[in-house]
């Protein structure tokens, strides 16, 4: 059952060839950041392009609830009126963070440093994450953490009128947690420096630069260091935010799988540390064609047109390719089940802890339609049987879990029977138009046994 709405069952039929243009919604990643730094910018940052699923509109929810103005004009854009950084007053209630595990996360570290307390909860996907790994560093600046046992939400962090500037080296290669040991480091005073083994998705460090602040990141023999000089002015902005790599995905996913497709995807973002799905898809032997490559608010975007594949090979993706592709994984399992020959996954145990544990959503599932699919921990190896090989007709299970959810209802458009699933409510958090995008491109989706 969703923790927003009541389940919606849904079933994706075998589809003719799917054409035309995705445009999909705006980066979540970025959305989220363009929010939270508009919130602690001085003035009127202006936003066109949000994403405007329920995860990015429960954090401007929150920055509004720490005392920033946030509307939405009528032309579409959005405005945040911004406290400055140490801004934040209290909140007069919970902040509730819905299944956004980037925005509570990121949210946990702006607030941290400033002499506020705050309460956050989510829905039951989310409280079951964990935050340790957030909380952990954030009592490093002097923040206390009080939550539930293992760390989880409901948690409520008591923020430190005396931060202390750190030097954390964060065990885990995860972007939320560079970015809220970064977003806490910009009301201590002094140089606050986070080192990580492998280099993760960018974008805090990009978008800190264009508000004004300075941060460097150098490779070094310690790892990729980043290095934040705190308690500056940072300086409103305005954001032109790109396409989702994370939801273009499932549209040049089908592109691919699907015979006689041909899709385009305009104005996507292809920052190096997102374009991992990509770099794979390329080595499997996918026809992709990146085209009017350019620049957009200091990140590199082009129009990505994406063929039916039917010679496509399975491959062994590398384990520090992980953190430029942890949320394409579910839907390059459902590309490897239409490949020929076998695709492993190293690397890849941030998956169990993500809104579900995706190894094991994505090995049931894939199973139930006919698919050979071995785990471990830590890796897993899809069998490929090749363009229209794959049998379908399973009920999958999604979990709460949005990618789990749009996964199968592509594998379900190259399958020879059609693809169910339990629950298709949680798409509505990162990718609402998700299920009209793949209509209009000719794929057949329903709802409760009806079209529609």
């Amino acid at each position: 059952m969703s923790g927003h709405a009541t389940p919606i069952p849904m079933t994706s039929y075998p589809s003719g060839p799917l054409k035309g243009v995705a445009a999909v919604p705006g980066d979540k990643s970025i959305s989220h950041r363009a929010l939270i730094l508009g919130a602690l910018a001085v003035g009127r940052t202006e936003i066109t392009g949000l994403l405007e699923g329920q995860d990015v509109l429960d954090t401007a929810k929150a920055m509004a609830a720490f005392g920033a103005e946030v509307t939405k004009r009528v032309d579409g854009a959005w405005q945040v009126h911004g406290v400055g950084v140490g801004g934040f007053q209290e909140p007069d209630d919970v902040i509730d963070c819905g299944n956004a595990g980037t925005g509570v996360r990121l949210i946990m570290g702006a607030m941290a440093t400033s002499p506020i307390s705050a309460t956050f909860t989510g829905d039951a996907s989310l409280r079951s994450r964990p935050m340790r790994r957030i909380t952990d560093p954030l009592a490093l600046f002097g923040a206390r953490c009080h939550g539930r046992s293992g760390g989880r939400l409901p948690l409520t962090i008591i923020g430190t009128d005396r931060p202390v500037p750190v030097r954390y080296t964060s065990p885990v290669p995860s972007a939320q947690v560079k970015s809220a040991v970064l977003f806490a480091g910009l009301n201590a005073p002094g140089e606050t420096v986070l080192i990580e083994a492998e280099a993760t998705r960018d974008h805090t460090e990009r978008m800190l630069r264009g508000f004004g602040g300075e941060i460097s990141s150098e490779k070094t023999a310690e790892g990729h260091v980043i290095v934040l000089r705190g308690q500056p002015e940072l300086k409103p902005q305005s954001i032109t935010v790109p396409r989702d790599p994370s939801s273009a995905a499932f549209p040049v996913a089908a592109a691919l799988i699907v015979e006689g497709s041909n899709v385009l995807v305009p104005n996507i973002g292809l920052n190096p540390t997102r374009a991992g799905l990509f770099t794979t898809l390329v080595e499997m032997g996918a026809d992709l064609t990146f085209e009017n490559r350019r620049e957009e608010g200091g990140e590199p975007v082009a129009d990505l047109r994406a063929r039916f594949s039917p010679d496509l090979k399975g491959v062994e993706v590398p384990p520090e390719r992980a953190a430029s592709m942890i949320d394409e994984y579910p839907i390059l399992s459902v590309v490897a089940a239409c490949a020929t020959g076998k695709t492993t996954m190293l690397g890849v145990k941030e998956l169990r802890v993500k809104e579900s544990d995706r190894i094991d959503a994505m090995a049931t599932g894939l199973r139930a339609s006919g698919v050979k699919v071995d785990t471990d921990q830590d890796t897993m190896t899809v069998h490929g049987m090749g363009a229209g090989g794959v049998p379908g007709g399973a009920t999958c299970q999604t979990h709460l879990d949005h990618r789990i959810a749009m996964s199968f209802l592509c594998l379900g458009m190259a399958t020879k029977k059609p693809v169910s699933i339990e629950d298709g409510a949680p798409v509505a958090t990162s990718f609402p138009i998700f299920e009209a995008l793949m209509t209009r491109l000719g794929a057949t989706i329903t709802r409760n046994n009806s079209k529609g």
